[in-house]
């Protein structure tokens, strides 16, 4: 079998490498909270938007914060094409204290409440900010749309500029932990170790006439066809997971 029209593309989606530890004590409002390794307790993901269809498989969440008090970010990534295979994802071993003080900022930003959405009509094709929360309650899913492009969005009431203001806040403090934590409560950063990778198969858009682009045809090592593997994606023709 010759390829030509078949590309692979890895994502890392399944945070599962060990624990480090594991977070015990209650959250500063008395409900106990989530302390297993792949127990998620915060993440903040950004999709969507003026982006090809195909652009949702690579996208991952900015910031997770699971059980065990692991903080997994994405780390700068080389401006290359095409790019590397893996997404440099970076972990950091957060403290008790650590944990505590950013589940206490993600309760003030008004996290723990009921599921909601907000929007933003006046503006077209941007991406929307999910922040998703978890405690002994439950899980806890709020979106805002155009939440970096635009804060006062026009017909707003007040209480919804204020949740925006809010959530657009805590987004920036997660970006800098160090510069409001305690001392010492955020470890050192290091690469995250893959277990497991998800494998999207698609078809594979030649360039014509590229002279800086050689695209050489090479002989597919497997029985198994590539483009039989895994099952349709829902809602994305052409590709398989």
């Amino acid at each position: 079998m010759r390829i030509r029209a078949i590309a692979l593309s890895f994502f890392a989606l399944a945070l599962l490498a060990g624990a480090c530890g594991r977070i015990t004590g209650p959250g500063d409002d008395g409900t106990d909270q989530p302390t297993g390794a792949d127990q998620l307790l915060l993440r903040v993901a950004t999709g969507g938007g003026f982006v090809p269809v195909d652009y949702v498989l690579r996208q991952l969440p900015q910031f997770s914060l699971m059980g065990d008090g692991r903080i997994i970010t994405q780390g700068p990534v080389i401006e290359i094409y095409p790019g590397p295979a893996l997404p440099n994802l970076l972990v950091a071993t957060a403290t008790e204290e650590g944990v505590r003080e950013i589940l206490e900022a993600a309760r003030a930003a008004g996290l723990a409440g009921p599921d909601r959405s907000y929007d933003c009509s006046a503006i077209a094709d941007a991406p929307t900010t999910t922040f998703t929360f978890a405690d002994s309650s439950g899980t806890h899913v709020v979106s805002a749309y155009a939440l970096a492009e635009e804060l006062d969005c026009p017909g707003l009431g007040e209480s919804e500029r204020d949740a925006r203001a809010a959530l657009l806040d805590l987004q920036t403090k997660l970006s800098d932990l160090r510069s409001w934590l305690p001392e010492g409560s955020v470890g050192e950063e290091r690469p995250f170790e893959f277990d497991e990778l998800r494998v999207f198969v698609g078809a594979y858009e030649t360039i014509p006439e590229d002279p800086y682009l050689e695209q050489t045809v090479v002989d597919w090592p497997l029985s198994q066809p590539l483009d039989s593997f895994g099952e349709p994606v829902a809602d994305l023709e052409g590709f398989r997971d």
